[in-house]
């Protein structure tokens, strides 16, 4: 039973339908001395420079996936170095990040609360926190509070996570959720992830 908070952000576990996902991964550029870290389970975008940054959207996002670790060579030692987590600043001109970004990818995520079973179907935003430098990981999670119908929020809850140390209804609930097809404000269609987004970086 998830009786603590304990965030690791987005867990891939599998893809959308009866397809298995097989674990791949695209690399993407990260521009030398990026200046924000990202940890392992963050959310990450494309960016017009053709480099991927972190995203750092709570109630709207435009992610191209979840960040997976890096790798570079290191400024001080000139060795190729494999990492979980994009330390900022690092003077690196050949960093690639490893990205899960297929749009049907679910992921499994840990909620700053209790969700009860009302909130399948729901959509729902991401709380952003600052993930561990000891182990490179993400702390964030998703907002109960901000849970509801609304088209824009970046997140649907497709299921919750069912075994001897979670089930739906439990203190901190972890979640299956998916990114979130929907509309603005005025009803027109968009996506938060951009590779459905008709309109380019």
């Amino acid at each position: 039973m998830a009786t603590s908070a304990t965030p690791y952000g987005f867990r891939p576990i599998g893809l959308l339908g009866s397809g298995t996902w097989s674990d791949s991964i695209r690399h993407i550029s990260i521009a030398s001395a990026y200046d924000t870290q990202i940890f392992y389970g963050d959310a990450v975008k494309l960016v017009s420079s053709g480099t991927i940054e972190k995203d750092a959207g709570t109630t709207t996002m435009t992610p191209c996936g979840i960040f997976v670790g890096c790798r570079y060579t290191d400024p001080n030692t000139s060795q190729l170095t494999f990492a979980q987590q994009w330390t900022a600043s690092l003077v690196a001109s050949d960093a690639f990040a490893y990205v899960v970004d297929d749009p049907d990818v679910v992921w499994q995520v840990q909620a700053d609360g209790t969700l009860a079973q009302t909130a399948l179907g729901n959509n729902i935003a991401v709380t952003q926190t600052a993930g561990s430098t000891s182990i490179g990981t993400s702390k964030n999670s998703v907002t109960i509070s901000t849970l509801a119908t609304t088209k824009t929020l970046p997140l649907r809850v497709i299921g919750f996570i069912d075994g001897p140390s979670s089930s739906v209804g439990d203190t901190y609930t972890d979640i299956v959720c998916k990114w979130n097809s929907g509309g603005d404000a005025t009803g027109d269609s968009c996506a938060s992830h951009q590779y459905q987004d008709t309109t380019g970086i």
